[in-house]
């Protein structure tokens, strides 16, 4: 979300003692501080009584009082992944006799063990009352969420459980969402499920409590039922150097030193394909391709080493250490790169602005850079990266694994591949893939 929000004042109380919140979200900062993590808050630091519900590395649950004292908090499991989505199911209900029972949070759908001070009996919040209820944000400050989120759901007066919102498959043992939950939504409850691109605050609950954008809200197909891929800020040695945002998918180098990054999913066969917009540009060092192995050290460049495979802004391809020079055309700023990754004939092709260099052609198989079989790597995947060899300025790529947008500008074309997946500026290659985990299992 960023620096966008969504917001909504009741009109009217209603119950303060009795909530359930659902939500399903995907960190982009598994170290972010609580400025880049807020989920639900209502009323306003040390103005009114205000609660937060926050993620760092865990859950926080906390309410302060109007001189913004804490008057208790409760902590959670653990959320490190950039990768993966998570449900958070938040039950209030402090008309029970026992503490430990007022508030219960769960995380994929087991309970979790909390830590800290529980609310008194009977005690009020502030979810449900006349104050601001935001989604994302804040009031009174600059905290933002980072990240995605998707269905939403607030139950006014109502105690569910994580099982009435989710569910494991069957089949993969995976904690996956009921798109339809059979749940009561009270009087200011709602439902968020983001459907409608141009009015994201819609409530599907059937009360009509819509909520209020604030800033650019992007609606992505990356969702719990299929995971996209994004770049990795857990990728070693580059997340302390670089900066990430727009849901990992936006990445800048550092000018201090150099080595790569790459992407949260990995392939070990298949047909792929994703784009890449050039948004700033210094040096010559600029490289994008797929690697085998990951980054252990500082001033390593992408392409270097054995089980990698860079195009480099000024046209050098460099496969396993190996460069050939001027192999491509230069690039310059707001130049697409595509990447068509052939992993069942140990094939790479790369485009500039639909363009496919040397003359390659992944529809017919023609022209492309033999790699190694992706088992034979070091890591037994290929991962895309990007690297940015420049100490003098930064370099930032804007990625579309099939989300449709770079940054927060949506494709001109939206090209869907063979499967109706993602939205790409350019044609998907005849028999390639976005990658995301529905594909992957389907064509991986």
């Amino acid at each position: 979300m960023a620096s966008s929000y969504l917001t909504r004042t009741p009109s009217s109380d209603s119950n303060r003692t009795k909530w359930t919140f659902s939500a399903w979200i995907k960190k982009s900062n598994p170290s972010a501080s609580s400025a880049e993590s807020m989920i639900l808050s209502a009323g306003t630091y040390n103005t009114n009584q205000m609660l937060q519900l926050a993620n760092q590395e865990d859950f926080t649950f906390r309410h302060y009082n109007a001189n913004g004292s804490l008057s208790w908090g409760l902590t959670t499991a653990k959320t490190r992944d950039p990768s993966a989505w998570y449900h958070l199911v938040v039950t209030f209900d402090t008309a029970q006799a026992t503490s430990t029972n007022r508030v219960k949070i769960y995380l994929n759908g087991s309970l979790a063990t909390l830590t800290g001070n529980y609310p008194d009996q009977n005690q009020d919040s502030v979810i449900n009352s006349t104050l601001a209820q935001n989604i994302g944000f804040r009031s009174g400050s600059s905290y933002y969420f980072n990240g995605l989120m998707t269905h939403i759901h607030l139950c006014d007066g109502y105690a569910y459980a994580a099982s009435d919102f989710g569910e494991t498959d069957t089949t993969s043992g995976i904690w996956k969402p009921k798109t339809a939950p059979s749940v009561s939504y009270g009087t200011n409850g709602f439902f968020l499920k983001f459907e409608n691109s141009g009015s994201m605050g819609t409530d599907s609950s059937g009360n009509g409590n819509n909520f209020t954008v604030s800033g650019t809200l992007t609606q992505s197909p990356d969702t719990p039922s299929n995971n996209f891929c994004t770049i990795n800020p857990l990728d070693t040695y580059y997340f302390e150097n670089s900066t990430f945002a727009n849901g990992n998918l936006t990445v800048s180098g550092n000018n201090s030193s150099f080595t790569f990054c790459t992407s949260t999913l990995g392939v070990s066969a298949g047909k792929w394909y994703m784009e890449a917009k050039l948004s700033a540009q210094q040096g010559s060092g600029t490289r994008i391709g797929v690697v085998g192995r990951t980054s252990t050290a500082l001033n390593e460049g992408l392409g270097d080493r054995q089980d990698e495979i860079a195009h480099q802004v000024n046209g050098d391809l460099k496969v396993n250490g190996t460069t050939t020079s001027s192999w491509g055309s230069t690039w310059t700023v707001n130049d697409i790169i595509g990447i068509a990754l052939d992993l069942d004939n140990n094939k790479i092709y790369f485009s500039k602005n639909g363009t496919y260099q040397a003359s390659g052609n992944p529809s017919t198989a023609a022209n492309g850079v033999t790699i190694t079989a992706a088992d034979s790597t070091t890591d037994g995947v290929y991962r895309f990266g990007f690297g940015d060899n420049n100490s003098t300025g930064t370099s930032t790529f804007q990625y579309n694994f099939g989300s449709g947008f770079f940054g927060t500008t949506a494709v001109a074309s939206a090209n869907a591949d063979g499967n109706g997946i993602g939205a790409f500026e350019y044609a998907v290659p005849t028999g390639y893939y976005a990658v995301c985990t529905k594909n992957i299992k389907e064509f991986g």
